[in-house]
């Protein structure tokens, strides 16, 4: 066998070998890829059914939200005596 027949013999080896290390790779690629594609769909109907059980806490909040306004107006009136308190007893400059 002459020099150039070894040389294109090894050149053909050579490139079947990068030929299957890519298909391997890229086989792999598309196996990763399926996998994230299922991990989304779920994320996807997670979210979904967070956004269902959150949606009735927008009036529950509303509510909640009147109430803590009321009570900060009572606090601050509270709070005010108090430092009339501490005056009167000096407890305070």
């Amino acid at each position: 066998m002459s020099v150039v027949g070894i040389l294109t013999t090894l050149t053909l080896i050579a490139v079947v070998a990068v030929v299957i290390v890519l298909v391997v790779y890229l086989l792999l690629i598309i196996a990763a890829l399926r996998r994230a594609g299922d991990n989304l769909a779920q994320l996807a109907g997670g979210l979904q059914t967070v956004v269902d059980n959150t949606q009735p806490l927008g009036n529950h909040l509303t509510t909640i939200n009147s109430a803590l306004s009321e009570l900060d107006g009572g606090l601050q009136a509270v709070d005010s005596n108090l430092v009339g308190v501490a005056q009167v007893l000096k407890l305070t400059d």
